[in-house]
């Protein structure tokens, strides 16, 4: 693993002590790790949705477009010989 040194004005380095400290990381660099992580996950979401959205639109999203992708999760959530499970109810 390699290593950077960054500088940070006072108030940063007390912001980053303080995350680290409530929030259960060991070190900064564990901290600094994890925000580096999402910034990651949230450019790879930003481009799956820009990427979407100029795709070409190949069925209308309408309710029934919705109830039909719903009746197939709960075909394959469901066991044969198993009973619909719903939401909230008993899981």
């Amino acid at each position: 693993m390699s290593t950077m040194n960054i500088s940070l004005p006072d108030t940063m380095k007390s912001f980053v002590d303080e995350q680290v400290s409530q929030r259960g990381y060991g070190t900064s660099s564990e901290y600094l790790r994890d925000l580096i992580r999402r910034d990651q996950d949230r450019q790879q979401l930003r481009c799956l949705l820009l990427a979407g959205a100029a795709a070409p639109v190949v069925q209308e999203a309408t309710p029934a477009y919705f109830n039909a992708l719903r009746q197939q999760v709960r075909a394959k959530a469901i066991a044969p010989g198993q009973p619909a499970r719903r939401p909230g109810k008993g899981a």
